[in-house]
């Protein structure tokens, strides 16, 4: 009962971006900002920025282990065990703005990776740097939702995924 309604609130919160939130000049913008996110290679490069500068190698480090647990969590296990149908395969009347993905839809990957090292870049980084990197990774987490290819559950997971795995990080790197 719980995963219908669940399901059906998902196709609904899809369904309304699609006809009320898409703009052509928004969808260039977020196939940039999901771009950003393909492959984790946006925060794969700020950990090695920070793993340049003793100051901030704890939180390079961090933010490595950070996306490494995320990646096991989501990539290797919850896909290939929930193997969730993408949203615009199972919605009829739902187009995806990129795609076709290959892999399953269960936890967004982006969502948790983004989270994951935005938040510890949000905890140990400058401000300059931690706040832009943390808002950008709410941004490629909604531009899933956007694009149409992960439902909003899929989302959340992965964000809380990804919180999951920055606070492990953080504690093991004593961050």
């Amino acid at each position: 009962m719980l995963l219908e309604f669940l399901s059906t609130v998902d196709g609904k919160l899809l369904f309304f971006i699609q006809e009320y939130l898409r703009f052509g000049w928004l969808t260039k913008v977020m196939r940039f900002i999901t771009s950003l996110g393909d492959g984790a290679l946006i925060w794969i490069v700020l950990a090695a920025v920070f793993l340049c500068f003793h100051r901030y190698r704890k939180t390079g480090v961090a933010m490595a282990v950070a996306l490494l647990i995320g990646y096991l969590v989501t990539n290797l296990i919850l896909k290939n065990l929930v193997l969730r149908v993408r949203p615009y395969d199972a919605l009829v009347g739902l187009q995806a703005l990129i795609g076709p993905l290959r892999d399953s839809s269960f936890p967004s990957g982006h969502a948790t990776s983004s989270i994951a090292a935005g938040f510890v870049a949000l905890r140990g980084a400058p401000r300059y740097i931690g706040i832009p990197a943390f808002v950008l990774a709410v941004l490629i987490a909604l531009s899933r939702l956007y694009l149409g290819v992960h439902y909003p559950t899929d989302v959340l997971a992965g964000a809380l995924i990804g919180l999951f795995a920055a606070f492990c990080a953080k504690y093991t790197a004593k961050a």
